[in-house]
């Protein structure tokens, strides 16, 4: 059955497109660099009426670095928002039958929490530094299930951290955070660079998601799309997190940096600690295996280093 990939030509959207390719799953890629904006119903209502998918990935959205959604809040929430619900009503208009696949960063989560309980998402306010693409993540949810209710169209949820990997933006201010240091070290290497400087104190804990891993996990789900378990939302969690600090000590050895590593705390940390708590993932998906962080970051050095201008 044929798989529509939103943001297909994004980071996530083409680690997605390439497992399913590779796993023989026909599939189409939209973006808007390809001539579908998902703020433009029309639009979107022309593409869903020719391809007619029986899955829908929602890889698109408009996102940064904390610096970023801090300074652009009001446009992220505005064309988020838009192409949100911009998406729902094309799909009940065109392709009601379809089984839309979302991905709602764990920005979502509240602020105080420290691991991540999938029933405890709600409970609470937004950490300010993400609060106008948080926002938009719990709307994401809140809008599918109103469609649902009203128009039968089924979704499933997958909350997600921090991702990383091949096919991100060579922008640190646009790049996912571990990409964005990433590529700082693989071009301060490069262009032998004396120092480096780190966005914030480097005390924030995280936990990564390798996006190869993230489509690998979609590509279970349209190989058994009535699997027990989907109806609610579900964390690809792996409860386990590294520090800024620990995390800029790996790449270091990775990628044989020689020079000063300095912490501007002028910058914002965000939230103290998000960990993604993995007991119902490991319910649904036991037999799964992520990749390594040491290997996940490999694969990216390697995609920096043949992309980055130097």
């Amino acid at each position: 059955m044929k798989t529509l990939v939103f943001g297909g030509t994004g980071f996530v959207g083409r680690n997605v497109i390439g497992a399913l390719c590779e796993a023989g799953v026909e599939c189409v890629s939209s973006s808007r660099a390809e001539g579908t904006d998902l703020r433009d119903t029309d639009s979107v209502r022309a593409l869903l009426r020719r391809e007619q998918p029986g899955f829908i990935v929602n890889c698109a959205a408009h996102v940064g670095s904390l610096n970023y959604v801090s300074r652009q809040a009001a446009t992220v929430v505005v064309d988020n928002t838009r192409m949100i619900l911009g998406m729902y009503e094309a799909i009940t208009a065109e392709c009601p039958q379809a089984l839309v696949i979302n991905p709602i960063a764990n920005c979502a989560y509240p602020s105080t929490e420290d691991t991540f309980v999938e029933d405890h998402w709600w409970n609470g306010h937004l950490h300010r530094s993400v609060f106008s693409y948080g926002s938009t993540r719990r709307m994401l949810w809140s809008v599918a299930e109103c469609f649902q209710m009203q128009h039968g169209i089924k979704s499933i949820h997958f909350l997600v951290p921090n991702m990383y990997g091949p096919h991100d933006s060579t922008d640190p201010d646009k790049a996912h955070a571990l990409n964005a240091l990433i590529s700082k070290f693989v071009k301060a290497q490069a262009t032998s660079a004396s120092s480096i400087d780190i966005w914030g104190s480097g005390a924030p804990i995280r936990e990564w998601l390798y996006a190869p891993d993230f489509a690998r996990v979609v590509l279970e789900v349209i190989k058994n799309p009535s699997m027990v378990g989907l109806s609610e939302p579900i964390n690809i969690g792996q409860n386990f997190g590294l520090s800024v600090c620990e995390l800029v000590d790996l790449i270091v050895r990775a990628t044989q940096f020689k020079g000063r590593v300095s912490y501007d705390y002028s910058m914002p940390d965000g939230a103290p600690r998000k960990v993604m708590d993995d007991r119902r993932f490991r319910k649904v998906f036991p037999e799964f295996k992520f990749t390594p962080l040491s290997g996940g970051v490999d694969a990216a050095m390697a995609y920096y280093r043949s992309v980055l201008p130097y």
